[in-house]
């Protein structure tokens, strides 16, 4: 895990990584979409990576769902396109929170986080913050945001 806080600041940032997030609140799902990332940290001689998100659904303290997206073989700026659902129901919605992780996919060593991305209302980030608060005060409307990843 030490490596990815060296990686990210040598090479000027972690990435980025577009996220789009939808609250039904008749059906209970949440739906969120893993859309791309953009500028993640080179991980190896090939100066490239093999990327992957791992979707961690959280109530309060205990994790509760997690769900990864496929690995994209080198590169930097993968695009996924991979949508999760969860049931959610809307009185526990406020105690929500998600971390998303891009991890790094290595068939000899164990995969390294190359950056994190928290999202709820006691996310760290402003960003995070703002973009939950939507979707929580915007049912059933998709809502899509670039998000700075930070390190592990």
């Amino acid at each position: 895990m030490k490596g990815c806080f060296f990686v990210c600041f040598q090479s000027a940032g972690c990435g980025e990584l577009l996220t789009s997030l939808c609250y039904q609140p008749v059906s209970h799902r949440l739906s969120v979409v893993v859309l791309k990332a953009r500028n993640l940290p080179k991980m190896d001689a090939s100066l490239s990576a093999n990327p992957y998100v791992k979707v961690n659904v959280f109530y309060g303290r205990k994790r509760i769902a997690k769900k990864k997206t496929h690995v994209k073989k080198s590169t930097l700026n993968p695009v996924f396109n991979e949508s999760f659902i969860y049931d959610i129901p809307p009185d526990l919605l406020p105690q929500i929170s998600l971390e998303l992780l891009v991890l790094d996919f290595d068939r000899t060593t164990k995969n390294q986080v190359l950056g994190r991305l928290q999202l709820g209302l006691c996310s760290p980030s402003t960003t995070g913050a703002a973009h939950w608060s939507q979707v929580c005060q915007s049912p059933r409307r998709q809502i899509s945001k670039w998000h700075s990843l930070v390190p592990f």
